[in-house]
């Protein structure tokens, strides 16, 4: 029998132990597919007392996880701890230093120092792969950067966290605010006790930068994403979407311009036709569009133990079979260095509502401001009157500059008839 191929697992968390388990059930199935057992000998974790529900007898316990890394005895190392700075940076680090193969679910340490990773990758002459990082379960690493490898690549567009999908979701179908869907959401396990690394959209901007890196064959750049999360979505919002046709998700969005690469996280009011716009819950969904295969629509769970550790194993099972594809794509020699374009050249349309005081002149002052900044209107829904008394206003305007917008806003928002800071949701096209 052809040896078996010896991973070190650094992290025993909920990934962690999701790999173990799942080598564990399918390993006849693994081994068929990978042309060899593939089979964890050796592990490091903070705590070697803790109950994680399944059996580490038999492996090497190493409390310095760099040292795992070293180990001589070890063929890959498939890192599952997160963060981007620290224990797991050291031992993604040590293990290509060493010349082994790295497989990691690590978005934040391939945003922020992905690309000297895949130079020490490349140098090393080993693998480094995340399909794990991006998605959970879903394949979209390698359905972009080799399915999709023929084609160049103009937008990719997706809902790349579960937490915001699914109290955007509960929001819209129950009617309820931001901050009691999100404690029921804590209470649930569907986020984390401090949820501002997802509600305020820093894990899908992590996302994003590598998605774009791919799309776009350059090196990435989590600097330049701009990043807007949910809290500031009313139920009130979800209320005026509904009458002018759309729904409200959080997306991760690149595009290709003449200018450059545009990425961008923050809510979106989406048509209610779109696929998209269907995705609820937890789910995860990306969609590219490729100058021949058109649009391709990937949807699944994003995170957990079986969706993430399946995708772990996708990419042992390639080690395995010494399948390897560079890091972003291309050889870093090879990358582009387009420019990135700034938040302020978007171009597009907005949803603009207002608290303002019911009384004559108000709705004069406001679309003076936007016609100053050279802001036309699509439309305004205003419902009942109350005068004296605050009342919403929305207005949708036709397409106009991000920074156009910006200047309007901030005049509106200093008017003594708005009662509170305007919210502003972005209207992205099907």
């Amino acid at each position: 029998m052809t040896r078996p191929l010896n991973v070190a697992l650094a992290g025993l968390g909920t990934v962690g132990a999701g790999v173990l388990s799942l080598l564990r059930q399918n390993a006849d199935l693994v081994a068929a597919r990978a042309g060899r057992p593939i089979a964890v000998t050796a592990v490091s974790a903070r705590d070697r007392t803790r109950d994680r529900g399944i059996s580490l007898a038999g492996l090497h316990w190493f409390d310095d996880p760099a040292a795992l890394a070293r180990d001589p005895a070890v063929d890959v190392v498939v890192e599952v701890i997160g963060g981007s700075e620290g224990v797991a940076r050291d031992v993604v680090e040590a293990a290509l230093a060493a010349g082994k193969p790295v497989v990691t679910a690590n978005k934040a340490l391939l945003a922020v120092h992905g690309a000297a990773l895949a130079e020490a990758a490349e140098a090393a002459g080993v693998a480094l792969a995340f399909e794990s990082a991006v998605a959970g379960g879903i394949p979209v690493i390698k359905a972009l950067r080799e399915g999709l490898a023929g084609n160049r690549i103009a937008r990719v567009a997706g809902i790349l966290n579960g937490t915001c999908n699914y109290i955007l979701t509960v929001m819209r179908e129950q009617g309820r605010e931001f901050a009691e869907v999100l404690a029921e959401a804590q209470k649930l396990g569907y986020a984390e006790a401090d949820p501002s690394f997802d509600v305020d959209g820093i894990d899908a901007a992590h996302k994003l930068a590598i998605l774009a890196a791919l799309a776009f064959g350059r090196p990435v750049d989590f600097a330049a994403v701009h990043v807007e999360g949910i809290r500031r979505v009313s139920a009130l919002d979800f209320v005026f979407a509904g009458e002018l046709g759309y729904r409200i998700k959080l997306l991760g969005l690149a595009r290709q311009t003449e200018a450059g690469i545009e990425t961008r996280v923050h809510p979106c009011m989406v048509p209610q036709a779109s696929p998209l716009a269907r995705v609820d819950g937890v789910f995860n969904a990306v969609v590219a569009e490729g100058d021949f295969v058109g649009r391709v629509m990937l949807e699944g769970r994003g995170a957990g133990a079986g969706p993430t550790a399946s995708a772990v194993v996708a990419d042992l099972i390639d080690v395995a079979r010494g399948r390897t594809t560079p890091v972003w794509g291309a050889r870093s020699a090879a990358l582009s260095h387009a420019p990135s374009v700034p938040m302020a050249a978007h171009v597009g349309a907005y949803y603009l509502r207002l608290m303002v005081v019911d009384r004559p002149g108000v709705i004069a002052d406001v679309t003076a401001a936007l016609r100053d900044a050279g802001i036309s209107l699509e439309s305004m829904l205003q419902r009942g009157r109350s005068p004296g008394e605050a009342v919403p206003v929305v207005l949708v305007t036709h397409e106009t500059r991000e920074a156009a917008m910006r200047d309007a806003l901030a005049r509106i928002a200093a008017m003594d008839a708005v009662l509170e800071d305007p919210t502003l949701i972005r209207i992205e096209p099907a």
